[in-house]
């Protein structure tokens, strides 16, 4: 069993475009267009804003569109990294943003934050991207993400977007990744943990320590959460913990009641948790 807490989320991307089937503009020569503190839109090179601008606390600088037909529309995302709400446009985005919001690197998370513009090398043409998510890590590093919806090369303007964007970022120390959709199963576990992410889960009833007693040692879930007090109780608490990663669990297997549970980092072995992506 391999434990611990959450997933390094900024590892995780498809394959990236192949070398030289586009060239991609000098960084300095790249554009950075992005809301400002008063609400209106501020355009810099994007070497110099990277550097100067915290990409993660600011507002989206293009909505999410609604299209007519699609059962799935733009919603908020609350973060428990940040206590605030991140909005999302599609189920795939809103999942990565759970993955992030898990990982116990990440500080920082935003939505849509800055919108690219550059001259096509080939074409002479201005083309743009703006990428779906931003997040910032606890050791100053920056993610910059798309979130297909399948595990596919990227294609067509989105294949030459993200070269541009590898090579945009590299330049300031920034990752830009198209992150790959988890397993089924990782996903599915994610999504039920994060129904438990919210503080008013994690000393419900008073029995916070009785669950990270009870799992001192590795045990199954179910047993654990009896050993600790009212399951019912305990439960909550205990997926909280889970979320959190001071209890850890093998993710890509379903959640259930002979789930092995372990203690998680902050609790002292320091591994990591396997997540399948």
């Amino acid at each position: 069993m391999i434990t611990g807490s959450k997933q390094d989320s900024a590892q995780a991307g498809l394959p990236a475009p192949a070398s030289g089937a586009c060239r991609v503009p000098e960084p300095g020569a790249v554009e950075a267009e992005f809301t400002g503190v008063d609400g209106m839109l501020v355009q810099r090179r994007w070497v110099e804003a990277a550097v100067a601008v915290r990409f993660e606390q600011l507002a989206p600088v293009a909505a999410f569109p609604v299209v007519p037909g699609r059962r799935w529309a733009p919603g908020w995302w609350w973060s428990a990294t940040t206590g605030r709400h991140v909005m999302h446009g599609s189920q795939a985005m809103c999942l990565q943003l759970m993955v992030l919001d898990r990982d116990p690197q990440v500080v920082g998370l935003s939505a849509r934050p800055v919108r690219l513009i550059w001259r096509d090398p080939d074409s002479g043409r201005t083309l743009t991207w703006v990428p779906q998510l931003f997040a910032r890590y606890a050791d100053g590093r920056a993610l910059l993400a798309d979130c297909p919806s399948a595990a596919a090369p990227a294609a067509g303007r989105a294949a030459r977007a993200a070269a541009v964007l590898e090579a945009a970022c590299a330049a300031v120390g920034f990752t830009y990744r198209r992150l790959a959709p988890p397993d089924k199963v990782v996903a599915a576990n994610v999504r039920w943990l994060a129904g438990y992410r919210h503080p008013r889960h994690s000393d419900a009833g008073r029995l916070e320590q009785a669950v990270l007693q009870a799992f001192t040692e590795p045990r199954p879930l179910m047993a654990g959460a009896a050993a600790a007090g009212e399951v019912l109780t305990a439960l909550p608490v205990l997926y909280h913990a889970l979320w959190h990663g001071r209890l850890a669990a093998d993710l890509t297997r379903p959640l259930g009641e002979h789930t092995l549970v372990t203690p998680g980092p902050a609790t002292g072995n320091g591994e990591q948790e396997q997540h399948g992506r």
